[in-house]
């Protein structure tokens, strides 16, 4: 690999600068107001005004900041959830980080790659759950190159079973070189998915052991920067939460994003915020453990500052937790996950250790998850047109600003959903989705709109047709 940094690398990342502003930020009451009613229209926060949400600690003022996120999703996402799976392709890796039960030093983890036909059969169990929307994950290693990914990407594309098809692949793999992201954008894949784990250089450093590829923090750092000067616009960043103090990775992320949205014209598509969770092998230091209090905390702040970035809540989460964070501006949640290796097609929902990354909270089938969202109010989506339209990059915050989105996601989400409940849903759950979309459909203000998703909705419930989309 040509270790290539971008034409606009910078270590944009200043720890003393981050760790002197939250120290040196108080809880104030006016502030934090002020720079809630900034949020509520829709504008980026600036970290130093991050930072003034963090430093709120009275009930009162968290409960605001709460209140606030809760309104902020709805104005911009609705209520709608979107859904995904990850698909872990395979597991070995040349890092050894220290938090991971996939580390190259783990002797007793089982290794392994999916052969092209296990691909095909976890695809197929996959469909055969309704799923449209996958993450591809792969550990960083010789065999996992830029063509292999792409390959990989090819052939989930290709496989299609009955009504079921999948619309859209993201990626979750190593930073690559500009030629790499190319190859791999070829492929058709939707969103480069890459986190830098700890914005914290000391942190990053100990976690990741000298003479590994992960060592690197600028190459990482700069991942994202090379996939939107090899034509890449739709990116995701993340931290895992519990390696350093969860205040200066939430500072980390708006850093990042404020930098991308600079330089390339566009912040990240997606914000993800994993906590660390038991793995095989592991047993990490619980100094920066984050409680599910603060969990709710950042994720509302979150959803504050970057009020037009997707953010995404994963089953590595209970399903308590996830129910309550939820509301605070989720976008996208995964359901009917396994992370082991070749896990789709397992008969029962235990977890085998040796096989994950990490161990799931939620394995939940996705029809029970599904059911639980519309009956809680949301409606969750499979759409993926905004990838096929084109609407990615600086393209898509033309449509999301002005509000236009809500115009497209809710006709898209109500076709996509019902897709699910002819063809997968149980009849539980489809008796509740039939009653949502009737309720969402009243809801559509605009008469030739509602008209055009009436019509569609017939043709997939009259005919064998599918994929409708505005």
């Amino acid at each position: 690999m040509n270790k290539k940094l971008s034409s606009k690398c910078e270590d944009f990342i200043n720890d003393e600068k981050i760790n002197d502003i939250i120290k040196n930020t108080p809880e104030d009451k006016v502030k934090v107001r002020e720079i809630i009613a900034k949020s509520m229209e829709k504008k980026p926060l600036e970290v130093a005004e991050t930072a003034t949400l963090l430093a709120a600690e009275s009930p009162e003022l968290v409960e605001e900041i709460f209140s606030a996120a809760r309104q902020l999703k709805k104005d911009v996402y609705g209520n709608r959830i979107v859904i995904f799976a990850p698909l872990y392709i395979g597991n070995y890796c040349v890092n050894d980080c220290k938090y991971c039960a996939f580390r190259r030093s783990l002797r007793t983890t089982v290794r392994k790659t999916l052969s092209p036909e296990e691909l095909t059969q976890q695809i197929e169990a996959l469909e055969d759950a309704g799923h449209k929307r996958l993450i591809l994950v792969f550990g960083e290693h010789p065999n996992y190159t830029p063509e292999f990914i792409a390959d990989t990407v090819r052939q989930t594309y290709s496989i299609k079973k009955g009504h079921g098809e999948i619309r859209r692949v993201n990626i979750n793999a190593a930073p690559l070189d500009h030629e790499g992201f190319k190859t791999v954008k070829a492929s058709g894949i939707g969103t480069y998915q890459i986190f830098q784990e700890t914005y914290h250089h000391d942190t990053y450093k100990s976690m990741h052991p000298s003479q590994t590829h992960k060592s690197d923090f600028l190459w990482r750092l700069d991942g994202l920067s090379r996939a939107f000067e090899s034509g890449i616009d739709d990116v995701g960043i993340g931290a895992l939460f519990g390696l350093y103090d969860w205040r200066f990775e939430v500072l980390g992320l708006v850093t990042h994003s404020i930098f991308l949205k600079e330089r390339y014209g566009v912040g990240p598509h997606t914000i993800s915020f994993p906590r660390l969770r038991p793995a095989h092998g592991i047993d990490f230091d619980k100094k920066y453990f984050v409680s599910d209090y603060d969990f709710k905390r950042l994720v509302a702040i979150l959803r504050l500052s970057v009020p037009y970035t997707g953010m995404i809540l994963t089953a590595r989460e209970t399903p308590e937790i996830r129910r309550e964070v939820m509301a605070f501006g989720v976008s996208q949640i995964d359901a009917g996950t396994r992370v082991e290796l070749a896990g789709y097609t397992k008969k029962d929902s235990s977890q085998e250790m040796k096989r994950e990354q990490f161990q799931i909270g939620d394995i939940r089938p996705m029809d029970e998850i599904l059911r639980e969202l519309i009956n809680s109010g949301y409606t969750p989506s499979f759409c993926t047109s905004c990838y096929r339209k084109g609407r990615t990059g600086e393209h898509f915050m033309e449509y999301a600003i002005p509000g236009f989105i809500e115009r497209l996601c809710t006709p898209n989400a109500l076709l996509t959903l019902e897709e699910y409940l002819l063809d997968y849903a149980s009849p539980e759950t489809r008796e509740a989705g039939e009653k949502m979309i009737a309720s969402e459909l009243a809801k559509v203000k605009d008469e030739k709109v509602r008209k055009e998703i009436m019509e569609r909705l017939d043709k997939i419930r009259n005919t064998e047709q599918r994929d409708f989309y505005f």
